[in-house]
């Protein structure tokens, strides 16, 4: 195979530059993939500026991958030449481990992210183990399905595993690139949907995405009006909030579920958890079984993302306002 060109960063918080490598033979295992679209996600900034401490430079990012296979590997039996495929957070897993065999690939302790220490997606190219290479649903376009095989899974996984349904009080916690996904996603589980936003603006859009409530969470008595109202609530901020009275807001036996990264420890009282069984967790994308169904049920219920495109070669544009939080909501690279 010929050398894969994208865009690689060179240092923490460096612009991105043309990069080229040589990824060498196609593995048995592996598709290589001619790519159409990328998301531009958080997490790439993230990476690109290593504030997790765990990249590797230089690295192409990118990990919200659509495109086409052009390359089989002798042992891929379950993708063909030509096939439309997604590729999102991660790329590999050992396949032995208990979670492997469990169909929970995304907590292998192995697990392999698409641009953490291996090139992803801000390119013409990719390979990754073929098991990581979604088919795509045809009634999903490229630009509006990138984001959703790491935001879609990021907030589609929980609604999924705290089983969610008709009867469900559902309270998605910021309107931005995961939110107004996860409004759209509890819509579709049939949920009533309350959307948190500082942003009283966000109103009418969180209502036309399926909001059926709206709290201003500026207003400083709004969360305590909804005490005791959620069975779940998703938080998709990577800011810090009123973890107390988010707690305070849930349902006996309810989950405060954190989908987007705090940075400060969460100050919360043990007794408000004891006393009614709530709980506070995480939730980590999703498995590649989950993120087909994902895909399908966003092709059949009508979620997409809210996008902004830019050429492939604005790709340090898109990171930009993305840094700057200027995207509503997702920005989406093409080739």
């Amino acid at each position: 195979m010929s050398e894969i060109h994208g865009l690689a960063v060179h240092a923490a918080g460096a612009h991105l530059l043309a990069y080229k490598y040589d990824p060498g033979a196609l593995q048995a295992n592996e598709v290589e993939v001619k790519i159409s679209h990328c998301g531009v996600c958080h997490s790439d900034v993230y990476l690109i500026d290593n504030d997790w401490g765990i990249s590797k430079y230089p690295f192409i990012p990118g990990h919200e991958i659509v495109g086409t296979v052009v390359g089989v590997g002798s042992g891929v039996k379950d993708r063909a030449m030509g096939e439309r495929v997604g590729i999102g957070w991660q790329a590999d897993s050992c396949g032995i481990c208990e979670w492997c065999r469990q169909g929970q690939e995304q907590l292998c302790a192995k697990a392999q992210p698409t641009c953490v220490g291996r090139n992803g997606g801000f390119a013409d190219r990719v390979r990754v183990n073929s098991r990581f290479a979604i088919p795509l649903p045809a009634a999903l376009e490229s630009e509006n399905a990138a984001p959703l095989l790491c935001g879609g899974i990021t907030v589609y996984a929980p609604l999924r595993n705290y089983e969610v349904r008709p009867s469900s009080r559902v309270g998605v916690i910021g309107i931005g690139g995961l939110g107004h996904l996860g409004v759209q996603f509890a819509k579709a589980f049939g949920a009533e949907v309350t959307a948190f936003s500082t942003s009283k603006d966000k109103e009418a859009e969180a209502k036309e995405l399926g909001a059926h409530h709206f709290v201003n969470t500026r207003d400083t008595g709004a969360l305590k009006k909804v005490a005791g109202s959620f069975d779940l609530l998703l938080s998709t901020v990577g800011a810090d909030q009123e973890w107390q009275a988010y707690v305070n807001a849930l349902r006996p036996k309810g989950t405060l579920c954190i989908v987007g990264a705090p940075p400060s420890p969460m100050p919360i009282l043990g007794g408000s958890l004891i006393t009614h069984q709530k709980a506070v967790a995480g939730s980590n994308t999703g498995s590649p079984q989950e993120i087909s169904e994902m895909l399908d049920v966003a092709a059949r219920h009508g979620v997409k993302a809210i996008t902004e495109r830019f050429a492939m070669a604005k790709a340090n544009d898109a990171v930009t306002k993305v840094k700057k939080n200027q995207v509503r909501y997702r920005a989406v690279l093409t080739n």
